[in-house]
């Protein structure tokens, strides 16, 4: 639990000093220095009220604290069960901070809404129960970059996995992610209290407070200030996954997931020797079937005795189509020895949840063996995975020996199948060692997955994206490497970029093969450094398609040309 906090509150600080935050700031300086609360008289100006104010920034965080936990942890419970629109906390929240605002600019008003908390305080007149209700209000639209940790809190709220350490985590988290926040709030009061004009024009700063507290509610209402977050670079990316990626984090992120099995976590990834991992957890609770006779379902327990191979993996993914060869080809030689192979196709994006897309997916892919759509993730989450593809090797008699994460190391995955399968099966006949090319990059400075959509974008550089409707938008002339830019129009929807007329995409890339996840039905032509123009006719399934094939990998400007109406969900590189 320890460690689950100091996780939380390292995740936190990461988040709290991201360009995400960036918005909040105005409104938590003028709080934090407002000459007093939203409804004390105007003429109050004595030494005592600015004693009283000194511990309003720290009643803002503890709002902002409360309801943040509260709300990420139980609001989907909350909407549930009360049949409630999906957003109305986002907008209750900003109803609060314009109705703060407008009691910033209003005494009386001021002081209806401080009223409540001024009852529950034994001092009469408490200047911090407005910070306190500003507080409950930033919380509520107050919504940090979604890293790895709050991606762990919200999964296990929106699932109802609440236990002793999702509390600890996420108040551990909102803790860490304000307390940059209490820096800037504690910046405002310490000014209010040295800067004369502060204090001698008390009553015009809290005007200009609750100005600037609307207008920010105004522009989170209509996602004005997602143009600023994306403007900025990720200066906090690094620092983010050396958290996600540590030792310290995968088992305990697994162990949030599902509380019923701990011993997977136990487990070392990738590790070159079997191990004992415990027992295979269920295949749960399967949208359908594919590659087995009506459809039927198969259930673990009927395959004791036999060596069983589950892939975790969604067919879009390029890390998995280059996994998916090996796979295959362990499953044809060595079920005669007794190897049985299971596919669990967990989606990525939504048009892989559909199971006709799936099914012609894994014909194309030459996919033989059992496949079991997880469109619900419970496989995934009995599994406690995260990654895909992902591996999990399971002996004859139920119990998981050997976890593989990510593409490659390939020669060891078969190794140990084939001492499980000696294992089970002494006198077996094992037939020659796969071979199968490894096309796993291996270079450090291979430009990253991009997804393109509105929500997940990154290192994306040029004309503000607009949310959800056309947009005309122009490419930079210098663009870094790794980066992306739109030209032409496009409309940036909450899965993908939706081309219209003239619609083209440009990457600074660096890599050998390039390949860009489409849907619809039109023509793609894409070129590289002037090099001749490649064209891709997209029909039918969407699915990945090969927009660059070089002979070793490089850096160049790539410039794709989509006829309107297609769809781009994502780029990926080899």
């Amino acid at each position: 639990m320890l460690v689950l906090g100091l996780i939380g509150l390292i995740g936190g600080l990461i988040t709290g000093i991201s360009p995400c935050i960036l918005p909040v700031l105005p409104v938590v300086f003028f709080a934090g220095g407002a000459a007093k609360g939203a409804g004390e008289s105007m003429a109050d100006d004595s030494s005592a009220g600015r004693g009283r104010r000194s511990r309003r920034p720290y009643a803002v965080i503890a709002g902002l604290v409360l309801s943040f936990s509260f709300f990420t942890l139980l609001g989907s419970a909350l909407i549930s069960l009360l049949d409630l629109p999906s957003d109305i906390l986002h907008y209750a929240g900003l109803v609060l901070l314009v109705a703060i605002g407008l009691g910033m600019i209003f005494a009386r008003l001021g002081d209806l809404l401080e009223r409540p908390f001024a009852r529950l305080s034994v001092r009469p007149g408490n200047p911090n129960g407005g910070g306190f209700l500003l507080g409950l209000g930033l919380g509520l639209v107050y919504v940090p970059c979604a890293g790895p940790v709050l991606t762990a809190i919200a999964v296990a709220g929106a699932t109802h996995r609440l236990s002793l350490n999702v509390v600890v985590l996420t108040l551990s988290f909102a803790v860490g992610a304000t307390l940059p926040l209490l820096g800037f709030a504690l910046a405002g009061r310490q000014v209010a209290d040295r800067v004369k004009a502060f204090r001698t024009r008390a009553p015009l700063v809290r005007r200009i407070s609750g100005v600037v507290m609307i207008v920010l509610a105004v522009a989170l209402a209509f996602n004005l200030t997602d143009a600023l977050q994306r403007a900025l670079p990720g200066y906090t990316d690094s620092l983010q996954q050396g958290v996600e990626n540590s030792s310290a984090f995968r088992p305990q992120l697994s162990g949030l997931t599902n509380g019923t099995n701990t011993q997977l976590s136990r487990c070392t990834d990738n590790a070159s020797v079997l191990q004992e991992c415990g027992h295979a957890p269920a295949i749960a609770d399967i949208t359908k079937w594919l590659n087995t006779p009506d459809g039927a379902p198969v259930a673990l327990p009927s395959l004791r005795g036999k060596v069983v191979l589950i892939d975790f993996w969604t067919y879009s993914c390029i890390n998995c189509q280059r996994s998916i060869p090996h796979v295959e080809a362990w499953s044809k030689a060595y079920q005669g020895a007794g190897l049985r192979v299971i596919g669990v196709h967990t989606p990525e994006f939504v048009f892989e949840r559909d199971p006709g897309n799936v099914a012609a997916a894994t014909k194309s892919m030459g996919i033989m063996y059992p496949v079991a759509l997880d469109n619900g993730y419970a496989t995934f989450d009995n599994y406690r995975n995260q990654y895909w593809p992902a591996e999990y090797l399971i002996d004859a008699e139920g119990n998981v020996r050997h976890i593989s994460l990510g593409e490659g190391d390939y020669a060891n995955t078969e190794q140990l199948i084939r001492q499980l399968l000696v294992q089970a099966s002494p006198s077996v006949k094992l037939p020659a060692a796969t071979d199968v090319p490894n096309t796993t990059p291996s270079s450090s400075t291979l430009t990253p997955e991009t997804y393109l959509n509105y929500n997940q974008v990154q290192r994306y550089t040029g004309t503000p994206l607009t949310h959800d409707s056309p947009a005309s938008y122009q490419p930079v002339a210098a663009l870094p490497v790794n980066d992306v830019t739109l030209g032409g129009t496009w409309t940036a929807g909450d899965g993908y970029f939706t081309a219209g007329r003239g619609a083209r995409l440009v990457l600074h890339f660096d890599a050998k093969d390039v390949y860009l996840v489409l849907a619809g039905s039109g023509t793609v032509t894409a070129s590289a450094d002037g090099a001749p123009a490649t064209v891709i006719h997209v029909s039918g399934t969407p699915n990945q398609h090969p927009v660059l094939a070089s002979g070793s990998q490089h850096t160049g400007t790539l410039t794709v040309t989509l006829s309107a109406g297609l769809q781009a969900y994502d780029l990926t590189f080899g």
